[in-house]
């Protein structure tokens, strides 16, 4: 199921060159009455602010079972994860999560509490996790995916998954279920793995 390439998508660039409201060149500084740099038009005097991207996503469960999916895109093409992805304008957190889930895994679900934040702040994102009840075992992962399935937590590879936010989230479940309490719980991920 590995043999059909990676679909490669690369995020709008974070620094812009160009005006995005008259087109002149943008300089990089800090604006008066502000404290950071900023993309700054000097013609026209808009302020290009960025902000963290959102990532959102579930922790799916039908019957213990973990859903994950393969990746079929880069990066960590051919990883597994948890179905998450960028969060869409026009659209809550809740509604982006379960659009995902959706999206790669083709899995209908009800939507539970939220479950992680997880700050990355070297690659300006905020990873959110919902838990999920998965509504049946059917799947039908989307072109993001190889494949979805679910996982017994003793399944889990581990050793596969594609992002630290991922892991996380799992190890977090998994703690929690074992408890017998599902928490809602706060992550800032530093440099170092």
């Amino acid at each position: 199921m590995t043999d059909r390439p990676p679909l490669t998508y690369f995020p709008a660039p974070r620094r812009t060159l160009f005006c995005s409201q008259c087109g002149s060149p943008i300089h990089r500084r800090v604006p008066e009455g502000d404290n950071r740099e900023r993309d700054v038009c000097d013609h026209c005097g808009a302020i290009h602010y960025q902000n963290p991207r959102m990532v959102v996503g579930t922790v799916p469960v039908w019957e213990d079972r973990i859903l994950l999916c393969r990746r079929a895109i880069e990066p960590r093409y051919n990883t597994w994860t948890l179905p998450a992805g960028f969060m869409e304008l026009g659209e809550s957190t809740a509604q982006g999560a379960a659009r995902e889930t959706l999206e790669e895994a083709g899995a209908r679900i009800e939507l539970g509490q939220l479950f992680t934040i997880i700050d990355v702040p070297q690659i300006d994102q905020v990873h959110i996790f919902y838990l999920a009840q998965a509504l049946g075992p059917e799947l039908d992962p989307g072109p993001e995916s190889l494949e979805a399935r679910y996982y017994d937590e003793a399944e889990i590879p581990w050793d596969d998954l594609s992002f630290r936010t991922v892991s996380t989230t799992l190890k977090q479940y998994l703690e929690d279920r074992r408890r017998g309490h599902l928490g809602c719980h706060h992550y800032t991920l530093d440099w170092h793995r």
